[in-house]
């Protein structure tokens, strides 16, 4: 197994590999979701030795939260790193807050739905319009000193917003998206990130399965899919992306894993990624992505891969 990272200056600890709750509980995200299959879902991670389970309270408006509340008392706490969001403020039609008032509410409200008395990471899960932004951190600065968290995390900003959070220094985790196929990170935010000792995890990390290895040039999508309106899985982008999957089988083979657990090996090594959250739907997808953890790239295998997506 590889070793615990720390999240930017504080001492919060967490696996390389995290799990990517909003299908557990997610109910406004995919259909046919079943709460019992969430909680195995988390049970199963745990269980294959993961540490950080990251959730929201958009992920089911609160039912995310509930449901990993219910499993932590089946495990022991304090082995646990638990990361949750907020901003979407459902007394204003879930439009996004940042104000003081809202986060701390936010924070008391999320504990209790997760049964517990901190919370290793919160993010403010998205921008608001008109919240200074070094404002909205120093109220979760004030909860940090409270005990109520560990970590300070924002989701979603741009560089500069980022920048007017962290005016105190007080961000210790940025969450974004950021992929193979998706690098605009690499060129501006990840040198400030470093030079500021702010950890990095990004999100959609396979790409909604297009990294996955799972998906061939000719499968198409139903309008009412959402993929179908994405500019990654039309014409010759998606085939082109597709091509360059394909080698990553060639890889793959030789390590005995899925082209998912090579994916997220390659993160595992990425010396500007701190943690990767790939979501599950099923428990069998947890077990999969947690070989990744024991699969150790060469230098020169992580180069192939970084090239073949530059």
């Amino acid at each position: 197994m590889t070793q615990n990272v720390r999240i930017g200056k504080t001492e919060v600890y967490s696996t390389p590999l995290g799990l990517g709750a909003n299908a557990v509980g997610g109910h406004n995200l995919f259909p046919n979701l079943k709460d019992d299959t969430g909680k195995e879902i988390v049970r199963t991670a745990l269980a294959s030795g993961i540490t950080l389970l990251d959730t929201a309270f958009a992920y089911g408006m609160g039912r995310s939260e509930e449901l990993i509340g219910e499993v932590l008392q089946e495990f022991d706490r304090n082995q646990i790193t638990i990361a949750t969001k907020a901003a979407h403020d459902p007394a204003n039609g879930g439009a996004f807050n940042n104000t003081p008032e809202f986060l701390i509410r936010s924070v008391d409200e999320a504990l209790k739905r997760l049964q517990t008395d901190y919370i290793d990471i919160f993010y403010i899960h998205f921008p608001d319009e008109t919240t200074p932004k070094n404002e909205a951190v120093a109220a979760l600065q004030t909860l940090k000193e409270a005990g109520k968290i560990n970590a300070i995390g924002v989701s979603n900003f741009t560089l500069e917003q980022i920048k007017e959070a962290n005016q105190d220094g007080y961000v210790d985790i940025v969450e974004d998206e950021y992929s193979l196929i998706h690098r605009e990170a690499e060129h501006e935010l990840f040198p400030y990130l470093k030079e500021q000792q702010i950890s990095f995890v990004p999100y959609f990390p396979l790409a909604s399965g297009l990294l996955t290895g799972k998906y061939d040039r000719n499968v198409t999508f139903p309008p009412e899919d959402l993929r179908s309106k994405k500019p990654d899985f039309q014409g010759e982008h998606f085939k082109a992306i597709i091509d360059k999957v394909s080698q990553l089988k060639l890889i793959a083979a030789d390590y005995n894993a899925s082209v998912a657990a090579i994916v997220l090996a390659w993160y595992i090594k990425n010396p500007f990624v701190d943690v990767v959250i790939p979501g599950a739907k099923r428990p069998e997808q947890v077990t999969s992505n947690v070989k990744a953890l024991d699969i150790h790239l060469t230098a020169e295998d992580y180069h192939r891969i970084d090239q073949l997506f530059r």
